[in-house]
């Protein structure tokens, strides 16, 4: 009986572990299982990360080339329409407006160059002058005036050189030279002007002088078509627009040229009677 016993014990434990160890084994093929999902799964993620990204580059890639050739294309279009017109204008007339267009713009750039030259700090430059008078005398003033650019410099050296003379030769002597800076500063704005001017009409005679031929055709023709006058009207009218839009641009670079004479002659005429005063206060000049 005892033998019985021990036998059941015996095979009972032995079916016990062997169970255990057949679910501990199923258990670890299931977590190889589910280690090995879980890799393919980051596996899987990865390459698809991979490929959104390639894509997203693709795609940036194919907008930065759409963007360059629509950009392109716009320089393109922009520049061969400027062409066209400028052909379908009649190039004599439209070559015209533009050697007015460029002369004119040579001759602002020339001014705009040369008043810009001739400003200077004008409060700055009295009070040098007139610490010179009080330190050094009329020579150190007229030196300073020397080396000083611009209108008002020089007509302070002229109003200096005649200290000797009395102040009223000084004052003349200073309004006198200030007319002659007053000529070089509007040196050639009245070319300008002209080119103003000139623009335009050059333009409406190009304009004139297509009517005519469109006309011409029409005669020639036998018959009114409506394409015929209109494509002659539009090429006509071109000149027209050509001519305005050059004398905007020349008007606007002449305005700016006026404003800016005007300015340096108002500090012409201050400065000349801040001199005469100076002159006067430290008795520089003679009687």
């Amino acid at each position: 009986m005892k033998k019985i016993v021990s036998s059941l014990v015996v095979a009972g434990m032995l079916t016990f572990g062997f169970s255990s160890f057949s679910h501990a084994q199923e258990d670890g093929d299931v977590e190889e299982v589910m280690t090995e999902e879980v890799v393919e799964d980051d596996d899987a993620s990865e390459s698809l990360t991979e490929v959104a990204l390639e894509e997203q580059e693709d795609v940036v890639a194919v907008a930065d080339e759409v963007a360059e050739e629509e950009s392109s294309t716009a320089d393109v279009g922009f520049t061969s329409r400027l062409k066209q017109k400028f052909i379908e204008g009649d190039p004599f007339w439209m070559g015209i407006v533009l050697i007015a267009l460029i002369i004119g713009l040579a001759l602002c750039i020339e001014r705009i160059v040369y008043l810009n030259l001739s400003s200077i700090n004008t409060k700055k430059f009295i009070l040098d002058v007139e610490s010179a008078l009080s330190s050094g005398g009329v020579d150190a003033a007229k030196e300073l005036c020397r080396n000083t650019r611009g209108p008002i410099a020089s007509i302070y050296y002229q109003g200096l050189d005649r200290a000797e003379e009395g102040i009223e030769a000084v004052e003349k002597s200073v309004v006198n030279y200030g007319g002659v800076q007053m000529g070089l500063l509007e040196k050639g704005v009245s070319w300008i002007s002209l080119f103003i001017a000139l623009a335009p009409m050059l333009g409406f005679m190009g304009t004139v002088i297509g009517m005519i031929q469109a006309f011409e055709k029409i005669v020639e023709d036998g018959q009114v078509s409506p394409i015929t006058v209109a494509g002659g009207i539009q090429v006509a009218l071109l000149t027209t627009v050509f001519g305005l839009i050059s004398a905007i641009i020349l008007q606007i670079f002449y305005n700016y040229i006026v404003a800016k004479v005007d300015g340096i002659v108002n500090e012409m005429e201050n400065s000349s009677i801040t001199l005469v005063d100076m002159m006067l206060k430290h008795k520089v000049a003679g009687k």
